[in-house]
């Protein structure tokens, strides 16, 4: 395991300045090297065939894959999957979150009778009116017939009795001292009437396949009588903690830290959609990890730490024991840059994140997060921007990310940012993508919405 990142500060841990002057230096010296003509050495692809992350920067740099496109693979290989996916039947109070596999097709009109939308009295032809003793309420019987010149009182959602005209409401009528029933305003045919039929009719599609549960969904399949849903299983998630050094309680001591991921991502992975069904601690055991991962029947498994050249980081080497296929080995961001994602089988993928706790952050929304989307097929979020209230500095090549709070139309970049650290994210709304070089004050830079965020403006359901 890397031992974790405990610079603070607005920049701190992202870089420092003798990685930059190492990255300048070797892009001179390269630029040197080369003879008119010659574009210079091109970057090795992120796929398989890659190897082990290496200790050189400039190894590292070409590399790694770019942000966007890193997204873009995990995005494409959540998709390839999906498409040899079954459905699931599932019941109503379980298929929140989930995405609709099929059309949702009323399975009767609705309403299906014609109902009192009002409460009020159900009357027949011109007033004044007799009124009947019993009233009409909802979930009742068919009630009986009315002739002309009769009411009856009726409840909102009862049955609207045979030859009602209109249901004038409770506000707009009066009874006089013999008993009838006078209207205090014009009543129109049909009014407050809802007929059979009027949002839908049986057989009519509702929704589109690929349509996010929410709770009005829920509601709205409920009156179309469904008892189930056919939607996308939700990804199963296997999270594998490695680290020797990591405490579940009590305080850091003797060279130990207590374990942030552990609590973090499995609560992260089901705002994701995901199902979490199992979290491990491995520790630096590569036997224990080599096991584990080939154990594993999840659609995913997601492993902390482990994935740079260290000695016990064995990530990779098991990776290639079991002949997984590398689709992203490193990212061309920060924090979060020796993160990675692989193929195991046909099934299964497995995202590698590094052990820092927001350079995990990092890696989960970067790889996990459009894998996992891609997976439960659910819709991809419309990209906003919004601008910077202040300068952010950039990193020479790599993409950062940057927690942020969103007030008044702008992001206002939070301090403690480093890798290890947590405090900037725990206050954050979202995370700013700052390009190479940094971004300028009222730059205007994409945003990354927490799953839990509420106050951004490209804030959704999940």
């Amino acid at each position: 395991m890397t031992a974790p990142d405990v610079r603070g500060g607005q920049d701190a841990g992202d870089f420092d300045v003798e990685e930059v002057l190492a990255l300048v230096k070797d892009s001179r010296a390269s630029a040197g090297r080369r003879t008119p003509g010659d574009p210079g050495p091109a970057p090795a692809p992120a796929h398989p065939g890659t190897g082990h992350a290496g200790s050189g920067h400039s190894h590292e740099r070409h590399r790694a894959t770019p942000w966007p496109e890193a997204r873009a693979v995990a995005a494409r290989a959540g998709r390839q999957r999906a498409a040899h996916r079954a459905p699931v039947a599932v019941p109503l109070d379980a298929a929140l979150g989930l995405t609709l596999a099929g059309p949702l097709a009323a399975l009767t009109d609705l309403p299906s009778f014609d109902t009192s939308a009002m409460d009020g009295w159900a009357v027949a032809g011109p007033g004044p009116w007799t009124v009947r003793d019993a009233g009409v309420l909802a979930g009742h019987a068919a009630p009986e017939p009315l002739a002309d010149g009769e009411a009856v009182r009726i409840a909102t959602g009862a049955r609207i009795p045979p030859d009602t005209t209109s249901v004038l409401r409770s506000e707009h009528g009066r009874t006089d001292d013999a008993g009838r029933l006078h209207a205090t305003r014009d009543v129109g045919h049909g009014q407050d009437i809802r007929p059979r039929g009027q949002e839908c009719r049986s057989g009519e599609h509702l929704l589109p396949a690929g349509t996010l549960v929410t709770p009005a969904v829920l509601g709205l399949a409920a009156a179309a009588g469904y008892d189930t849903l056919t939607a996308v299983p939700r990804p199963r998630v296997d999270v594998l903690v490695l680290g020797d050094e990591l405490l579940t309680e009590g305080l850091p001591h003797d060279g130990l830290i207590r374990d942030a991921l552990g609590p973090l991502l499995p609560p992260w992975l089901r705002a994701l959609g995901a199902e979490v069904t199992a979290v491990r601690r491995i520790g630096d055991d590569a036997d224990a990890l080599h096991q584990a991962v080939t154990g594993s029947t999840a659609d995913l498994v997601v492993t902390t730490g482990g994935t740079a050249a260290g000695p016990v980081d064995h990530v990779h080497p098991i990776l290639g024991r079991i002949g997984a296929e590398l689709l992203v080995d490193g990212v061309k961001v920060r924090p979060g840059h020796p993160m990675l994602l692989a193929r195991i089988d046909d099934d299964r993928h497995l995202v590698g994140l590094p052990g820092n706790p927001l350079a995990a952050v990092s890696g989960l929304l970067t790889l996990a997060e459009p894998l996992l989307r891609a997976l439960a097929a659910r819709p991809a979020a419309e990209p906003y921007a919004l601008p910077l209230k202040e300068a952010v500095h950039g990193h020479p090549y790599d993409t950062r990310l940057i927690p942020v709070v969103l007030r008044g139309g702008r992001a206002a970049p939070l301090h403690y940012n480093g890798p290890a650290m947590l405090r900037g994210i725990a206050a954050a709304d979202a995370l700013a993508v700052v390009p190479p070089g940094g971004a300028r004050p009222g730059q205007e830079v994409e945003l990354l919405d927490l799953p839990w965020a509420s106050a951004g403006p490209g804030a959704r359901f999940t």
